[in-house]
């Protein structure tokens, strides 16, 4: 066989966050676990994005917990996570105190390879988190948000490639999350970045305009290290490019994937009946799965795609989708064209909604536009409207500097606001992650434990 390229299975994180808004609780896939665990991939992205959100939202699991599970299952192969800097898992800026601790305890209770992003490309945002990595002894990759827009040019994406070698980086990640990038562009920047940067160059993208397969196949062509993948069932459409599919065709052109297609169709299998279930009960709404190639033109992610729908249905409001979606590049383009990936892909798309809903563009201005129009997200990639500026700012000025020096210390406040009802490090990280959701589950925890006792003593006497 030749060249080597991994292949990072992502079903139990990107792909059911981008089909079905990470809703899948662990008893639907920890049976499999150790099956994936013989499939030969190089790594499998397990957590961070949203499932720590949603495991304490909506799952009643604790994200913690879920981890060192999948830990205790999966012995061969590497895990993975999407951490967004200094945003850690949540939607606003964290105290680097938080950031180190959280990177930490990452490490600590199972990850391997931290993929560590930010918004707006914003090195300066990723810098204490890729740190911290490196000194909990994890695989730091640090990643390149690819968009398309009259700033973000080659040149931009080299240059910040160098920038995350110069940080320590053990790799580098092209996100493609909207599945945007076409393939030449794609051969292209990879082949750029092999040349100028000396580290593996890893490619992520998604299906929702039907080129991811053809996409990440010429990464592999121009010399990409490892591409990310779906198991089939959970691919295509806002999704990524099927694993099966994927491994076939690499294998056919001579490269040396690694991954057993037997143990692929077991893990398939496993998961139809997951499909199925999500299907009929309405959590997969069938939209996600076609092929959309209008995401050329308003850069759409897969999650964001179905936060959209899933906003609109519920105000009963989805003849409004085409409005919105051609709303959503006119507010993107006045907030200086930042790349759509949470937070920033949330923060524009609620705004083309209020616009919408409401029929004047900006009469309601959400409080974490304001924020990043301030500068509490770092440096805004493009020039902001001033328009917008003065609507949403007043004569308020932006801040200089870097904003995550003014955050102060949060976990002591924490762990005094907690008490005993944190039983550990990873309990208060939680909490100042998201403080409603985790206090909430704290205490259905608490009382849980104090039920199970009492039957206890009522059993014993």
């Amino acid at each position: 066989m030749g060249r080597q390229v991994h292949i990072t299975e992502v079903v139990l994180r990107d792909a059911n966050q981008s089909q079905i808004a990470t809703r899948m609780p662990r008893s639907d896939f920890e049976d499999i676990l150790e099956t994936m665990d013989q499939a030969g991939y190089y790594s499998m992205e397990v957590w961070g994005g949203a499932t720590f959100d949603s495991c304490l939202r909506y799952l009643d699991e604790d994200p913690w917990d879920r981890l060192r599970f999948i830990r205790s299952k999966v012995k061969n192969t590497k895990l993975q996570m999407l951490l967004r800097g200094q945003n850690i898992l949540g939607y606003k800026h964290y105290s680097d105190d938080t950031v180190r601790a959280f990177v930490r305890k990452s490490v600590e209770n199972g990850i391997d390879i931290i993929r560590i992003f930010d918004a707006l490309n914003d090195p300066q945002n990723m810098a204490t988190a890729i740190d911290e990595c490196l000194k909990a002894g994890g695989h730091a990759q640090g990643s390149i948000c690819y968009t398309v827009s009259p700033i973000h040019t080659f040149e931009s994406y080299v240059e910040l490639g160098k920038k995350l070698e110069k940080m320590g980086c053990n790799s580098i990640c092209i996100k493609d999350m909207a599945g945007i990038m076409s393939p030449q562009v794609c051969y292209d920047l990879v082949s750029a970045l092999k040349k100028e940067v000396n580290l593996p160059v890893y490619v992520h993208s998604h299906s929702t305009t039907g080129l991811g397969p053809m996409t990440l196949v010429k990464a592999v062509e121009a010399g990409a290290d490892g591409i990310d993948t779906a198991i089939s069932i959970f691919s295509g459409g806002t999704s990524h490019p099927a694993t099966e599919s994927l491994v076939y065709t690499l294998n056919e052109m001579g490269f040396d994937t690694g991954v057993n297609l037997k143990v692929c169709q077991k893990i398939n299998d496993h998961f139809k009946p997951v499909q199925e279930r999500f299907l009929k009960e309405g959590g997969l709404n069938p939209s996600v799965l076609t092929t959309k190639i209008d995401a050329l033109n308003y850069q759409i992610p897969g999650g964001m795609l179905s936060n959209l729908i899933s906003q609109l249905t519920s105000v009963n409001q989805l003849d409004k989708l085409d409005e919105v979606l051609l709303e959503t590049p006119k507010v993107r383009k006045d907030m200086g064209y930042p790349p759509l990936v949470t937070p920033m892909s949330q923060m524009v798309g609620a705004q083309a909604v209020t616009n919408v809903l409401l029929g004047e563009r900006y009469k309601s201005v959400s409080k974490e536009v304001k924020a990043y129009l301030l500068g509490e997200y770092g440096k805004a990639p493009g020039e902001v409207s001033e328009e917008l500026m003065k609507i949403a700012l007043g004569d308020q000025k932006p801040y200089e500097g870097r904003y995550d020096d003014l955050i102060e210390p949060e976990i002591p406040g924490a762990k005094a606001y907690l008490g005993d009802l944190a039983e550990s490090e990873e309990d208060v990280l939680s909490y100042v992650a998201f403080p409603q959701q985790a206090e909430a589950f704290l205490k259905k925890r608490r009382e849980k434990k104090a039920l199970k006792v009492s039957y206890t003593i009522q059993e014993v006497e």
